[in-house]
């Protein structure tokens, strides 16, 4: 089996190569969603800090 019969898959490269594609994606979604989620709430209570250090 040389290089290029790996990449074309048995005819099958499109359907493959796209399930790889799309799983990348949505394992890059699953770690980068929880750190800005994460960064927004510390943004958020910081505001809140200060509000309430302004306003006793």
């Amino acid at each position: 089996m040389n290089l290029n019969e790996f990449l074309h898959m048995g005819g099958y490269a499109a359907y493959v190569w796209s399930s790889y594609g799309l799983a990348a994606v949505v394992l890059a979604a699953n770690v980068l969603a929880p750190m800005r989620q994460r960064r927004r709430l510390l943004r958020r209570l910081a505001q809140r800090e200060r509000r309430a250090r302004r306003n006793p």
